[in-house]
């Protein structure tokens, strides 16, 4: 019964597969790859007929089912190994520009050889054990199933849509054989139920081979295998071996130790997972084993793709610390986990600026780098210091500094380079992992200094907008106090020139007195805001009227005497009372500067729509048009020669701009001028008073 049952299932998937031969033949599908998927369909008919009339026999014909089943593996994993390496020159087995075929048909040799030294054996002596022949079978069954596996992952989207079916029909294939030969290694024996099955698992999957021979009338497909998955591949791999090894030593123990192979066994397997889990987690082994892939695998050592994403990502992440944070995402390029960045401004010597998990070398902050930084301008390489010791006639001209030369922990140096100017200079400590440097190792760090040096002068040039506008902020800041000085030396200036006339005079010693007063609150005040950095205090409630009135007989002992035209009713604004008396003061005092003694100089008081409007008129000599639009409010520009600061209107109208309100100015030259000053009434109070 169970013969019959293997008759059928195996004579229904040499059914199937002759029948998908059949259509390949007719209909010549899936150019170039059609002679090659014929022959491993036609392979595979053959292979499962001969299984399934074996069973008719007294004894299966085991040396036949062998060769049957290595011609059809070897047709299958031909085929799929020249669809992953097809190019669009035709079809070629040739994988990243490396040849395989050569290493393919000597595997082939060799897994012919073992599945005929059966049959040599009484000629030769030739004989390998059960074991081998299963190990066969099983190493076939996992290149299938990693070749399947680069296939799907390694696809783009629109070339999945038609390689699915097939990877999951041949994965299918694969995943069977792996599971029955696995359980016959380790049991020494084929399950007879898995073998029965293994037919009807084959039929079962050729309708979907269909569908992917359907799908495609020309595989052409451009795959490229990627480090990152062949790098988890082979780990996978080698743990399963390495798994696979120990299972074995522990079934050897177990089977030679006697009462003690139970207890050797467990402690072996237990001591092979504790070495294999630390080596999956050291980080040497893997940074070795990817150096290895790189070398053998590859015709580039790096992915450039994936190194430049995930350099500008790292670069894109870097926030206050951007210095050490170059010298962290650039070490690891070629295994360095130490160094030290120089930069600086433009026109400065370069700068120590970072140091990462390395002391600063004894002189360096000191001695500086000297010519070297010229000299990395001029050719712009990355010096390895080893090579420079060996041959430093390779380095024409270079000269380094002390300090440089005696540090042997250092290894490279490499020029960071923004629009032709030297922006910094990288150096990195020796690698425990890598000794030497290649042509491909200079250019990607030359590459990526490139984009780290742009980053770098972004980032020097921020800290020096930084410096320059707190620098710029504190200049304002000193003319302005300078301004308010020289108001109040002007006043100390007008006592000393009156009191040898007006000395004997109590009502003048009383003026002076209160002049001087005043005059050290407003030092005070003025040493008070270089100490905070603030301009003015918070604003309070000032009634107008009195203030102007003060200002205006403060004002009144230089001619034209100013006048003052006031309102029968008070009116308050929210402002610091001494910064808006020195507004209205500066107004007043250069109306009566541009007025001759025989003018006249006005200040008047109006309201409307919840403001308060003072307007200073002069009958002086006036401004045109183009100096009022140009030069008015524009800061240090002045018309009164070494005795201005030019930053009186402009410090006038920003702070009245501050309080909400705007000084606007009608002026002809040789009629006058008038500045009126509009600020917000405190309280909002409405009245209709406006001229």
């Amino acid at each position: 019964m169970m013969g019959n049952i293997g008759l059928i299932t195996h004579l229904i998937a040499a059914t199937s597969f002759g029948l998908l031969a059949l259509l390949l033949v007719f209909q010549w599908r899936v150019q170039p790859l059609g002679i090659s998927l014929v022959l491993a369909c036609t392979a595979s008919a053959l292979w499962s007929a001969i299984i399934g009339l074996g069973t008719l026999a007294e004894y299966p014909p085991v040396h036949l089912i062998q060769v049957a089943e290595l011609v059809r593996n070897i047709a299958w994993v031909y085929f799929l190994l020249q669809l992953l390496g097809l190019q669009t020159d035709g079809a070629s087995l040739t994988l990243r520009g490396r040849d395989w075929r050569p290493l393919f048909y000597l595997g082939s040799a060799v897994a012919l050889l073992i599945v005929l030294a059966p049959m040599l054996a009484p000629l030769g002596g030739l004989h390998f054990g059960y074991e081998v022949t299963l190990g066969l079978w099983l190493a076939f069954a996992l290149g299938t199933l990693l070749v399947v596996e680069q296939l799907y992952r390694n696809a783009t989207t629109a070339e999945r849509w038609s390689l699915k079916f097939l990877c999951f029909s041949l994965g299918a294939i694969a995943a069977w054989d792996f599971f029955m030969y696995s359980e016959a290694l380790l049991f020494r024996r084929l399950d007879p139920d898995l073998w029965q099955a293994r037919g009807l698992v084959n039929a079962v999957v050729t309708p979907a081979l269909g569908i992917a021979f359907a799908r495609y009338s020309s595989w052409r497909v451009k795959l490229q295998v990627s480090r990152q998955v062949v790098f988890h591949t082979v780990t996978l791999v080698g743990a399963g071996i390495y798994l696979l090894g120990m299972a074995a030593i522990g079934y050897f123990l177990k089977f030679m130790g006697g009462t003690w192979g139970t207890v050797l066994q467990l402690a072996f397997l237990v001591a092979a997972a504790t070495l294999l889990f630390s080596l999956l987690f050291s980080g040497r082994l893997r940074a070795l084993l990817r150096v290895q892939l790189s070398k053998h695998f590859f015709s580039y050592r790096y992915d450039y793709r994936e190194e430049w994403l995930k350099f500008t990502r790292a670069l894109a992440s870097l926030n206050e610390e951007v210095a050490e944070g170059i010298i962290r995402i650039m070490g690891p390029l070629v295994d360095s986990r130490a160094g030290l960045l120089w930069g600086g401004s433009e026109g400065q010597p370069l700068r120590l600026l970072a140091h990462w998990e390395m002391s600063v070398p004894e002189g360096a902050a000191e001695e500086g780098l000297g010519a070297l930084p010229a000299w990395l301008q001029r050719t712009d390489w990355v010096i390895n210091l080893q090579e420079w010791r060996a041959s430093p006639d390779v380095y024409v001209d270079l000269q380094l500094p002390r300090w440089l030369r005696q540090d042997e922990s250092l290894w490279l140096i490499i020029p960071l380079v923004f629009r032709d100017r030297l922006e910094g200079v990288l150096m990195l400590r020796r690698s425990e992992l890598k000794d030497s440097i290649n042509w491909e190792d200079r250019d990607l760090l030359k590459t990526a200094g490139r984009q780290a040096a742009s980053h770098l002068a972004q980032h020097l040039a921020s800290q020096a907008l930084v410096e320059a506008r707190q620098f710029d902020a504190f200049n304002r800041l000193s003319a302005y106090v300078v301004h308010d000085l020289k108001n109040i030396l002007a006043q100390q200036s007008l006592i000393v020139s009156n009191a040898a006339k007006h000395r004997h005079n109590p009502a003048f010693i009383d003026d002076m007195i209160a002049t001087v007063d005043n005059s050290v609150a407003r030092m005070q005040r003025l040493m008070e805001q270089m100490r905070s950095g603030m301009r003015s205090v918070s604003a309070a409630d000032v009634e107008l009227e009195p203030l102007l009135r003060q200002v205006v007989e403060g004002r009144s002992s230089a001619r034209p005497i100013p006048s003052l035209a006031g309102l029968d009713h008070p009116v308050h604004v929210e402002a610091d009372s001494e910064r808006l008396a020195t507004v209205f003061n500066h107004l007043i005092q250069n109306a009566q500067e541009a007025t001759p003694a025989d003018g006249s100089v006005s200040v008047q008081i109006t309201t409307g729509d919840n403001q308060v409007i003072v307007d200073i008129s002069d009958s002086g000599r006036g401004m045109d048009a183009e100096f009022l639009r140009l030069r008015l409010f524009r800061p240090f520009e002045s018309t009164k020669g070494l005795t201005g600061m030019g930053i009186g209107a402009f410090e006038s109208r920003e702070y009245i701009r501050q309080l909400g309100g705007d000084i606007s100015v009608q002026s002809e030259p040789g009629v006058g001028s008038r500045f009126r000053v509009t600020l917000p009434q405190a309280g909002g109070l409405s009245t209709s008073n406006m001229e």
